[in-house]
């Protein structure tokens, strides 16, 4: 399958007349893991909005084999943004198109460790349960693109340990695109196979480099602390950027 090219020239918004987002390019290899990397403010989920068709005022163009893409797109928020009223299973199930099996939400809930807590509320969830339900949730819609802003704000450094190991045991299990947005270099490299670091606004593509190390290693403090450090050193303005 192709590469997805994104290629926004310009995106600015009413109130001002500087870009937000300028001469920004880069591919999404299909089933490719991608983090992006950029200071706040730069414009990362205006980015996210953009793939997701949620903001279809800019110049340029996101499309595959150069027509315009129309892809099933999953979208992970900071916030859960799961309905009150309705149990874990059913904030899944909504999401469902008619005719899709619902055998599915009960595999991906066991694959979340989350089988137990599919009829309660989300009032009786922690914040790490709750973000795995928008992450099944997500995954339920067997998305091309599954986009992520920063899903494990917040979470304390045990739990968000957790709930990254089983996101990638889910994504190897149900590999496609994700595009994630994080401000942790250590998350980022646990998590991708290709970090994209973006400017200050207006962003664009400062430098794109490749993980290689073993997803088998991934668990190693010492193998993501010394990629870290070799990153810092060979690639300086990074430093800035986080």
């Amino acid at each position: 399958m192709s590469d997805i090219l994104i290629n926004i020239k310009h995106k600015h918004y009413d109130s001002t007349q500087h870009d937000t987002i300028e001469n920004l390019k880069f591919s999404l290899p299909s089933n490719e893991f991608i983090c992006l990397i950029g200071p706040s403010g730069c414009g990362k989920t205006t980015l996210l909005n953009i793939i997701a068709q949620l903001d279809n005022d800019f110049e340029g163009e996101i499309s595959q084999d150069g027509q315009a893409l129309h892809p099933n797109i999953g979208y992970i928020f900071q916030n859960p943004r799961l309905l009150p009223w309705r149990t874990v299973k059913e904030n899944i199930e909504l999401v469902l198109n008619q005719g899709q099996s619902f055998n599915c939400v009960n595999l991906l809930l066991k694959s979340m460790q989350l089988e137990e807590s599919k009829n309660k509320y989300p009032e009786h969830l922690s914040l790490g349960m709750s973000r795995r339900v928008s992450i099944i949730r997500a995954f339920a819609i067997n998305p091309k693109i599954l986009l992520m802003d920063e899903p494990f704000v917040s979470l304390d450094a045990p739990t968000a340990r957790q709930v990254r190991e089983l996101l990638i045991k889910l994504w190897l299990q149900r590999p496609h695109t994700i595009l994630f947005v994080t401000h942790d270099l250590r998350e980022a490299i646990t998590l991708a196979d290709r970090l994209v670091f973006l400017s200050p606004s207006p962003m664009s593509v400062i430098s794109e480099i490749k993980v290689d190390i073993a997803r088998e290693n991934r668990n190693s403090e010492n193998e993501i602390e010394g990629f870290r450090q070799k990153l810092l050193q060979n690639y300086p303005e990074i430093n800035d950027l986080l």
